[in-house]
């Protein structure tokens, strides 16, 4: 059976049963705190779990993106070197939320599998939740029951509090779970042991295929448990691991879902994957496929979600994943090109039909990834080669664990792939040096980012919240929850939720409003407003006097109007993008806040200085024609898109929109805006560049901004003309400074030349003879470009020279270092680790090639002491 066809079954099946069939939500989260990454299938439906929203059916099934790299639920480590975990994996799922339950859920499943699916039953046991005295739960004395009339009883196992209960996290909806394993081993191992020995004990072919969350309880801050008023039902089926059950292969990754991927990572590389390795060289080829195969889907479909590898946040772990594909490649299978980048084609044909935005970004992801694979096969290269200087300054044949954390932390170099290079060379690294650095690292980013979050205290039960934000920006309002946060990074806050708020919560883009809760005894500020599972929050200091009182809630007025204005001009931009670049650009993201607003978009050139004139113009032209808002609270998405409103890849749309209409542009938004373009003022463009492949930024100003931004070129303008003794032509004044400048700079220029060529004559008098190195550092009265010079003349009459010069220009100290290209190798000197050293003699830094380098600082004082000690690195 094809894995389209086993996924459509398991759809249909429950569609029968009354459940509405709902696309896949992202895998990236734009609208939860607490998670990066939709890591179950249930995660999109928290806010229905606990009860701050209604699902538009009691029943929903659907087959969800899912992403494990991080936080409690990370499998990354375990990816490729086994065969059935992944980073992203499809989680079939079917769901009641207050609707049926276990009985339901228990029944439709051994239907589904048994029947269906036609799986034999003799190679199926579930586990069933034992109990916990620490909890207060019982035994689930019902699943047992209702499970004993469909299979046999020795086939029923206890499962314990580890394997069987499942939490959401440390705080919320939680329950007892029954789970569905399945024993494909051959008849000779199974007479050998059971399947009921095996099951949770990681072996390949006994595993967990379908887990039965039964939601019952709710875990407080505390870790005590209540009953949730309602009961619901989460399941998931592992999609991969169902299709190696019902094609009958051994292996994830024999299945059609990864085996069209292998077939072109094979031709791509030559690497062979076997599906029985016979020796080691082999199972090394297998898993570094296996990796990389499982890491391009879920790279591909995070950027296609509109999720950019990046420094910080869910970026980095997308980063971190490919690089993990890339440096398995560079290892294993000898590739020092980028190629994975190809394989997005091959999950397009795949995965385009039930996963559209794979095919409709394909171009975007494909660049994006082939721009990382070069830049970090880059920072492989300048990897090796710090690594062997750090090789050849150690003593003895055990390698610093801090130098190969430096490695790590600083130049992204893989550690496994430190580990191995040493081990071929016949060195080892010191594992414990290097996991304490780790180690260090990690706790202070942990304390840094440390929450504690208690239970909500909640004075109005039921779902009583509404955002009148589009018409008020102030009205009287009640508390109907409230919640202490306590963060090493923030302190203490509170979380406030209103009964009916004018604060807009931060989303779509556009940042949180702040503002006052005013009662008759109390001010108190709102320093920041989100949004988490369908509930507004209210960031605050402190908590008014009385909570239970009436307040009036005032947003800052003039902060909201200049989002406002930031957020229409979003919309008339991105127009002005595709009316003049072309249709092919697409918003990948922005920010909206009072100051000014940021614009992402897929362009895969540089904007010209004449196509950014022509965006501008066309903006301001918009504005100018006072064109007035149309707003849609409630439309049918369909009928919106019919009508030409743009939806953003990677935001989740409801059955009902928004729409925002200025004259012909039209989109889809939550956010607040103008009543009319001309509230806008004035658009001006601050600077446009490069995000990552295929993705440029603009940044721009509205409104207040762009007045204080013409004032401030005016009075820039005066002071330069009064500079200038104000000429009657300022352009031509300027013209003509330049010109005498730089005449003046080719006599300076010259003349130090000269000065260099004087003082080599004087140096090469005091060049020393050390260990067969001619060696010079000294101070010298020179800029850098004389100092550079004079380090190369001196080069061309040695050819065995190690010199330093410090230099100090404007009160800014810089070291210049020059080493032969005959003794970088033989001697193992390489300039740029010399002055990165040095350089923090005189609070500074920097680098540049193993023969030259350069290092600029803030403290002069230090330069005798990095004169001093260049000579360190004769011994």
């Amino acid at each position: 059976m094809k894995s389209q066809e086993i996924r459509q079954k398991f759809l249909n099946f429950f569609e029968e049963r009354g459940h509405m069939i709902v696309p896949s939500a992202p895998i990236v989260l734009k609208d939860d705190p607490t998670l990066m990454f939709n890591n179950s299938g249930m995660a999109q439906f928290k806010e229905y779990f606990l009860g701050n929203a209604k699902p538009k059916s009691n029943r929903i099934t659907d087959t969800q993106k899912c992403l494990r790299v991080s936080g409690k639920h990370n499998d990354l480590e375990e990816v490729g070197i086994d065969t059935y975990h992944h980073t992203m994996f499809e989680m079939l799922g079917n769901w009641s939320f207050g609707d049926y339950f276990k009985k339901e859920a228990i029944n439709w499943a051994w239907e589904l599998l048994t029947e269906v699916y036609k799986i034999p039953k003799d190679i199926l046991y579930v586990t069933v939740f034992e109990g916990s005295e620490e909890e207060n739960v019982p035994f689930d004395q019902e699943a047992y029951d209702i499970w004993s009339t469909l299979i046999d009883k020795d086939r029923i196992l206890m499962g314990n509090k580890k394997d069987n209960f499942w939490e959401m996290g440390d705080q919320g909806p939680c329950g007892p779970c029954t789970e569905i394993h399945v024993d494909i081993r051959s008849a000779e191992e199974k007479a050998k042991v059971t399947g009921r020995e095996l099951v949770n004990g990681d072996h390949p072919q006994v595993v967990e295929i379908w887990n039965n969350v039964f939601m019952e309880f709710n875990r407080k801050a505390d870790g005590s448990l209540e009953k949730l008023p309602a009961q619901h039902v989460d399941t998931g089926m592992g999609f991969e691991r169902l299709c190696m059950v019902l094609q009958g292969v051994q292996s994830n990754y024999d299945t059609d879902v990864f085996s069209p991927l292998i077939a072109k990572v094979s031709e791509l590389t030559g690497g062979k994957y076997t599906i029985k390795a016979k020796d080691d060289e082999e199972e090394k080829i297998n898993i570094a496929i296996r990796v990389i195969v499982d890491h391009v889907r879920a790279v591909a479909f995070a950027i296609a979600d509109g999720q950019l590898p990046s420094n910080g946040g869910a970026g980095y772990v997308i980063r971190r994943i490919l690089r993990r594909a890339i440096r398995y490649a560079f290892t294993f299978l000898d590739k020092k090109e980028p190629f994975i980048y190809e394989l997005v084609e091959v999950l397009s044909t795949q995965m385009g039909a039930f996963f559209p935005e794979i095919t409709s970004q394909k171009e975007l992801v494909k660049n994006v990834i082939k721009e990382e694979e070069a830049s970090f096969l880059r920072t492989l290269e300048q990897g090796l080669h710090l690594l062997d200087n750090v090789i050849k300054q150690t003593e003895g044949k055990v390698v610093s664990g801090v130098k190969a954390f430096e490695l790590y932390d600083t130049f992204g170099f893989p550690i496994d792939l430190t580990a191995l290079i040493l081990r071929e060379k016949g060195f080892e690294l010191d594992e414990a040096g290097f996991d304490a650095a780790m180690l260090e690292q990690k706790t202070r980013s942990r304390a840094a980012s440390e929450v504690s979050t208690d239970d909500w205290t909640v004075l109005v039960p039921g779902n009583v919240e509404q955002f009148v934000g589009y018409d008020q920006l102030e009205n009287e309002v009640k508390i109907t929850r409230y919640r202490k946060i306590d963060s090493k990074k923030d302190g203490k806050l509170f979380q406030i939720v209103l009964d009916s708020t004018p604060f807009y919560p931060e989303g779509g883009g556009q940042v949180g409003d702040s503002g006052v809760l005013v009662s008759a005894n109390d001010t108190i500020q709102v320093i920041d407003t989100k949004k988490e599972n369908n509930l507004i929050l209210h960031i605050v200091r402190e908590l008014p006097a009385n909570v239970e009182g009436a307040l009036v809630a005032k947003v800052d007025v003039d902060a909201r109007k200049q989002s406002m204005a930031n957020h229409s001009a979003t919309h008339l931009l991105h127009q002005a993008l595709r009316t003049i670049l072309g249709t092919h650009v697409e918003q990948k993201g922005s920010l909206v806040a009072p100051t000014h607003l940021r614009f992402d978009f897929s362009h895969f050139a540089k904007v010209t200085e004449e196509e950014l004139a022509q965006v501008e113009a066309f903006v301001n032209e918009r504005i100018h024609e006072q064109l007035p808002l149309i707003e849609r609270r409630s439309i049918p998405m369909a009928q919106a898109i019919a009508e030409g409103a743009m939806a953003l890849f990677g935001e989740k749309y409801g059955d009902e929109v928004r729409a925002i209409r200025f004259g012909e542009s039209m989109e889809l938004c939550g956010g607040t805006h103008v009543q009319n373009t001309a509230d806008i003022w004035q658009f001006k463009i601050v600077s446009e560049g490069a995000v990552a492949a295929g993705i440029r930024r603009i940044e721009a100003i509205t409104n207040k901004a762009a007045r204080q931004f013409y004032t401030e070129q005016e009075e820039t303008l005066k002071e330069l003309k009064a500079v200038l003794k104000n000429p009657q032509d300022t352009l031509k004044a300027v013209v003509s400074l330049q010109d005498e400048n730089a005449k003046l700079k080719k006599q300076v220029e010259q003349l130090l030349k000269e000065k260099a060529k004087n003082l080599k004559g004087d140096l090469k008098g005091q060049i020393q003879e050390v260990n067969g190195i001619a060696f010079l550092a000294v101070e010298v009265d020179l800029d850098a470009s004389g100092a550079k010079d004079l380090a190369y003349e001196l080069g061309n009459e040695y050819s065995n020279l190690y010199v330093l010069f410090g230099s100090v220009a404007n009160g800014k100290p810089m070291l210049t270092c020059y080493v032969s290209k005959d003794i970088v190798e033989s001697k193992g000197l390489n300039a740029g680790t010399i002055v990165r050293e040095l350089g923090k003699h005189i609070q500074g830094g920097g680098g540049g090639q193993a023969f030259f380098a350069t290092a600029g600082g803030k403290n002069p004082a230090g330069m005798a002491e990095a004169i001093a000690h260049a000579k360190d690195y004769l011994k």
